[in-house]
């Protein structure tokens, strides 16, 4: 599968150029003082945890800014199930550049594929193709688009990018406005000039109802935040099909299998997967 279809490589070329700059400043002065500039190594990417791999073609978009010599041969593909000890690639080229970028290349594979498992994870537990596993905007500063590009590599899809590619309106939003009927009939004046998807948050079955009877034709996605089961399988017949659907708040492996049969949701957002996701443990070894 093209995972990487619509991924903007040059966009992830300039954040790669700034990690660069970060980790190495002024130069790699321990491998300077002890390599030599000519010297030539080979290493393998070992992985020691079970999990979805993520991340392989940015790993060698690392290399490939700081070395285009240096020759990299995968094993396995993106979305691949990987074990403890399976080696995922292999590579050889200038000792020096090889060290520059590892540390790099590994964070964000990590990173990546941590993100990837987490998301698998949670899809199988709901077993629900009708029901999106989405992720949100609780992402690490700057990596946003490695990390939301392994939520998909890992089954689920991406909510907006960014402020900028939905109307996405929220409590904040709400009180700030004056309520929800101010913000209703704010939203609906000025519909005309919306050219993106609008959303709106609920916090209980009231506002959902009014939702229902201000918003038709104006809202496309109702986000229901953190409502019981209970009141999701009321807000879902309430709806009866009128707007998509978004649950979000409090949902996590140990309760999404509770969902699964619950006709009616269409997203099930996740901030978890990307911000409080456990990397996954995975080396880049030299070998003789």
């Amino acid at each position: 599968m093209d995972y990487y279809k619509n991924f903007d490589f040059k966009e992830a070329g300039k954040l790669i150029d700034l990690a660069l700059k970060e980790d190495i400043g002024k130069g790699d002065i321990t491998t300077e003082l002890l390599i030599s500039t000519h010297s030539n190594s080979k290493a393998e990417i070992l992985v020691k945890e079970i999990g979805i791999i993520a991340g392989l073609k940015i790993f060698e978009l690392v290399f490939r800014i700081i070395d285009k010599k240096i020759r990299i041969k995968f094993t396995k593909d993106d979305g691949d199930n990987v074990r403890p000890g399976e080696i995922v690639g292999r590579l050889s080229g200038n000792t020096r550049n090889l060290l520059k970028g590892e540390r790099l290349a590994l964070n964000i594979l990590q990173r990546m594929s941590g993100i990837a498992s987490a998301t698998n994870y949670l899809v199988n537990k709901l077993n629900n193709k009708n029901v999106k596993i989405i992720d949100t905007r609780k992402t690490t500063p700057n990596l946003r688009v490695f990390e939301k590009q392994a939520v998909l590599i890992g089954g689920g899809e991406n909510h907006r990018f960014g402020l900028y590619d939905m109307v996405l309106i929220k409590d904040n939003h709400i009180e700030a406005n004056g309520g929800i009927n101010k913000t209703l009939d704010r939203i609906t004046r000025l519909k005309k000039n919306i050219k993106v998807k609008i959303e709106i948050e609920v916090k209980d079955l009231e506002e959902l109802s009014l939702i229902i009877l201000k918003g038709r034709n104006i809202i496309d996605r109702v986000m229901l935040d953190n409502f019981d089961i209970n009141n999701v399988k009321k807000a879902v017949k309430l709806n009866n099909g009128l707007f998509e659907l978004e649950i979000s708040g409090g949902i996590n492996e140990k309760n999404i299998s509770k969902y699964r049969k619950i006709r009616g949701i269409d997203y099930i957002s996740a901030g978890s997967i990307t911000h409080s996701v456990h990397s996954m443990d995975i080396s880049l070894n030299f070998i003789p």
